[in-house]
């Protein structure tokens, strides 16, 4: 089934969406702050499970063309027993802007973005997504997970009852050759478990189609609607 739902904007996160130092002790802050400089991510490294070309996310050219995906221009998804597609249109302009995908008592939005040949843009997103959420008075933690770095987050919900003023979401990123894929998971899917399992298996089977076209970094590759049976392109 494929739905369509407005959306005010695509950069919302819901959609998908805490002089006494001695001579010692001194050193082993400096000692801690050069590790931690050691340690310290490089924000344009790519980012992406090491076996990414063969178990996904795929990019077009490494997708078996035999799979009965469903076209949706930017992406392609494989169908599933349970899943539900939504596409989410931004108001403002009446374009398509995400991905919907309900499945396993989740929700998983993604978007699929231009990105550089030779830098990633994960890294960068992750500290954009977690300064807005600190800014909406939400919480945020850094993972590793199956695909990387990335966030778990309790997000504030305008207009809820007292008793549900959050909502728990996790936010997903891998870097592809020339395109960076979002993904946002929220329901059962955002913590861990058999329905977390489920969602990273989604993720990984999705195909992103970037183009030929010459496009900005972080423009949204076009999505569309797909193919009515029957329908020529």
């Amino acid at each position: 089934m494929v739905r369509k739902k407005n959306k005010k904007s695509k950069n919302d996160p819901e959609d998908v969406l805490d002089d006494d130092t001695t001579l010692d002790s001194a050193s082993e802050t400096v000692s801690a702050d050069e590790d931690a400089d050691e340690n310290a991510i490089d924000p344009t490294e790519k980012s992406a499970p090491t076996d990414r070309d063969e178990s996904g996310p795929f990019d077009e050219a490494e997708a078996n063309p035999v799979r009965p995906y469903i076209d949706l221009g930017g992406v392609k998804i494989l169908p599933r027993e349970g899943l539900n597609l939504r596409l989410e249109v931004e108001e403002s302009s009446k374009r398509i802007v995400a991905v919907g995908l309900d499945y396993a008592d989740s929700t998983l939005q993604v978007q699929p973005f231009a990105a550089p040949r030779s830098r990633g843009l994960w890294h960068e997103t992750r500290d954009q997504i977690r300064e807005q959420i600190d800014k909406q008075g939400g919480t945020t933690e850094e993972i590793d997970g199956p695909f990387g770095r990335e966030l778990i987050a309790r997000v504030p919900v305008a207009g809820q009852s007292e008793g549900a003023k959050s909502r728990d979401a996790r936010f997903i990123g891998v870097d592809g050759p020339r395109w960076f894929l979002r993904g946002v998971v929220a329901g059962a899917g955002a913590r861990d478990g058999d329905a977390a399992d489920k969602i990273n298996d989604l993720f990984r089977s999705i195909v992103v189609v970037r183009g030929g076209q010459a496009m900005p970094p972080r423009d949204l590759i076009p999505l569309k609607m797909p193919e009515q049976p029957g329908q020529t392109s």
